[in-house]
């Protein structure tokens, strides 16, 4: 038993270290610093430590044992700061896979070793990161490696030595030299082979066959390319001289290997692979077996949602998966930089987030929710190593295409299947008309390849459909065109576009259904903080609406009023719905919204606020089938070229509950009543998925929802946050 542990930086590592102790009772008292505020309200909220200090100097009072799980670059001054507090007999010691560096920091922090130093390199890890995947039995069964100088006090070290044996972690003790030697061969090289492998061959203009044929081997060697990319920066850094040994060494047994196959060396090469068989089947006899489980991406992920309940609370949704899509893009053509909080780290701005790396801008993030941007201008884009795979994300591909229409490089967009069978025309018409060079696939579906020497002129364009997609593509474009590019709407659409370019220091003309651009601006970098995304509150919204006695709180939504048509048909079908403490935050309008249970009653959609709530039809479904008498949606046909065709796939659904929905052309027809429980299919869409999971609030009986994989694309904790309201709904068990 110590009395106080204080770790200092709460990721993966000290995170596990941490709380493994605390849960075994090691330890009076485990405090945590980190400069992350919210890592530290995780950590204390997760039982990862008992409390938390951003103050190095407050946690370090009255310390037993210091544990320094700090990046190894960070680690010279954290111990500056150490060398300048009364420790007492505190112990410290640090988890650092580079020792020679951190005896070297650590000696000229203080003048020389601290005797009560026991430099430590814990060998285990995930491909998790952060204080969320702390895990108490992580070093279970894993090497921890002690790097004690001549100096070094024998009871410290016997006490660092017993705190990873409680954690059932099997302790060495090596010379640091020999222990960089080591680990450069064992864990450094292998990192940077797989590094380096991964971003050659992500490269090539082939990169999508190579990965989707990839066999398991491919995939066990490179799972380690998925670590953290900041971290290794710092220990190749750290380790440079034993790194570049054991990389010379390898180049030579590789330019050998290259010489056997380039003359046909059949004898050389079965030699080195018969002694690598060998030698791998010795060593796996005498290491602790690791079993690598690669999470399958399921086409069936089966969601169960059981019937009734309320929802009730407080919560706050995601980020706003329009503005964080934005965020990413202007940030990347601003002059400096952009700093972006409350980024949705959902798979589709994602797709965008990496679609700007591969094109050469410097992007730092997401953690929790925060993005720096290093922009490189309007000109500042580089051709792409290859095609950019955006995903399931259209948004991504549409805007993508206005963005790229005018720059010196060809590139080609594509996506997954679902979205590969997505029109892109829209875009792709107005862009040619334009002068940019666009080449579709059969029917304007994607690929979209985008060349280079397309000469852009403005031109006004009436969008023959409410769009906001396409009308941020030509805006965009516009921003290379000669002379200035009006994009005139036949209803209103979010306005995003138009709010963060201003945002951005561009000027936007807005007349009426009209909103104008011209070339030879710039845009400057800012900070932006993204509002929750109502069309995630939407599931909420309707959920608390049909469920009896529901009183629900979604806080910071942002109410931009292009985007409010949910709010407004709910409130038409009867919806008790209140806005609360609005105000505006980074140009877009946010408030609380708070819903209360109501009895709904069917209306005639009225048209105008068909394009306002495009995205949330899916769950304003849900509330027609919840709904007294009949609801009629029409000028609605966009939604049959989505991500399914919802109109017939919510049809389809809600008959298989004992719902009367006809679907017509543009629109549906919807009876209110009774509805039951059954099977239904998502078709991969996201939003049906999530759809259903709320009907089940009104169901008779349980609701198995088929192929609900996608979620993650926009709302990546739908069903944390639904079972924290109440709802019951989860992935069924295998």
């Amino acid at each position: 038993m110590i009395g106080r542990l204080v770790v200092v930086g709460l990721g993966l590592i000290g995170g596990s270290f941490a709380k493994g102790l605390r849960e075994r009772g090691v330890c009076r008292e485990v405090v945590g610093v980190d400069l992350d505020p919210q890592s530290r309200e995780t950590a204390v909220a997760l039982g990862v430590v008992d409390r938390c200090e951003e103050q190095l100097a407050l946690a370090c009072q009255g310390a037993d044992v210091i544990q320094l799980a700090v990046p190894i670059l960070a680690m010279e001054r954290v111990l500056a700061e150490l060398a300048a507090l009364d420790l007492g007999n505190a112990v410290l010691t640090d988890v650092g896979s580079a020792k020679g560096n951190v005896v070297r920091a650590a000696s000229l922090a203080f003048g020389g070793m601290p005797a009560r130093f026991v430099p430590g390199h814990p060998i285990a890890g995930s491909e998790q990161s952060g204080v969320e995947a702390a895990n108490a039995e992580l070093f279970r069964q894993h090497k921890v490696i002690l790097t004690p100088q001549d100096g070094t006090d024998p009871q410290a070290l016997q006490l660092v030595d017993q705190l990873w044996r409680q954690l059932g972690a099997d302790v060495e003790h090596m010379q640091v030299e020999h222990h960089d030697q080591v680990l450069a061969a064992t864990s450094h090289l292998p990192h940077l082979l797989a590094f380096g492998l991964v971003d050659s061959l992500a490269k090539r203009s082939e990169n999508l066959e190579i990965f989707r044929y990839a066999a398991g081997g491919f995939r066990d060697f490179t799972r380690i390319a998925g670590s953290d990319p900041v971290m290794w920066h710092d220990i190749f850094l750290a380790n440079r001289e034993a790194v570049l040994q054991n990389l010379d060494v390898f180049r030579s047994d590789l330019d050998a290997l290259r010489a056997a196959v380039d003359a046909g060396d059949g004898h050389k090469l079965l030699g080195v692979f018969t002694r690598a068989r060998v030698a791998r089947e010795h060593f796996s006899k005498i290491l602790a077996r690791r079993a690598y489980v690669d999470a399958m991406h399921t086409n069936d992920l089966i969601f169960l949602a059981n019937p009734g309940g309320k929802v009730t609370g407080k919560i706050r949704v995601p980020g706003d998966k329009s503005i964080s899509h934005r965020s990413i893009m202007l940030g990347s053509i601003a002059e400096g930089i952009t700093e972006v909080e409350g980024f949705l780290e959902g798979e589709d701005a994602l797709a965008t987030l990496q679609a700007f790396r591969d094109m050469g801008v410097v992007i730092e993030g997401p953690h929790h929710g925060r993005v720096t941007i290093h922009g490189v201008g309007l000109r500042g884009l580089k051709a792409p190593p290859g095609p950019i795979y955006v995903g399931n994300s259209g948004t991504s591909m549409r805007l993508l295409s206005g963005l790229l229409a005018a720059q010196p490089f060809d590139v080609t967009l594509t996506g997954d299947a679902s979205l590969n069978k997505r029109p892109m025309n829209r875009v792709a018409k107005p862009l040619r008309a334009m002068g940019a060079i666009i080449e579709t696939a059969a029917e304007g579906r994607p690929p979209l390849t985008v060349r280079a020497g397309g000469r852009l002129g403005g031109m006004t364009y009436e969008m023959p459909m409410a769009s906001a997609q396409v009308k941020s593509c030509l805006l965009l474009a516009g921003l290379y065109a000669a002379g200035s590019t009006t994009v005139i709407e036949p209803a209103p659409t979010r306005d995003h576009t138009e709010r963060m370019l201003r945002g951005f220091g561009y000027p936007v003309t807005v007349e009426g259904s009209s909103a104008t651009v011209e070339s030879g601006h710039t845009l400057k970098g800012t900070h932006i903080e993204v509002p929750a995304d109502i069309s995630s509150a939407a599931f909420f919204l309707v959920a608390a609406s049909i469920a009896e006695g529901s009183d629900l709180l979604l806080e910071h939504v942002g109410v931009n009023p292009t985007r409010t048509g949910v709010i407004d048909i709910l409130r038409l079908m009867g919806a008790d719905i209140s806005l609360e403490n609005e105000r505006e935050v980074g140009g877009e309008p946010v408030a609380d919204i708070r819903v209360r249970s109501a009895k709904l009653k069917g209306i005639n959609i009225p048209e105008d606020l068909v394009p306002l709530a495009i995205d949330e039809f899916p769950v304003l479904f849900v509330a027609a089938a919840c709904a007294e008498g009949r609801t009629v949606l029409r000028g609605a046909e966009e939604l049959r070229v989505k991500e399914s065709d919802r109109i017939q796939v919510m049809a389809d659904g809600l008959i298989e509950l004992g719902v009367s929905a006809e679907p017509t052309p543009d629109g549906i027809i919807i009876e209110g009543g009774a509805m039951g429980g059954g099977e239904v299919h998502a078709h991969g869409d996201h939003r049906i998925a999530m759809a259903f999971s709320v009907a089940s609030l009104r169901a008779g009986a349980p609701i198995r929802i088929h192929d609900c994989a996608n979620v993650a694309t926009s709302f990546p904790n739908f069903l944390a946050l639904a079972a924290q309201v109440g709802m019951q709904v989860g992935e069924e068990d295998k």
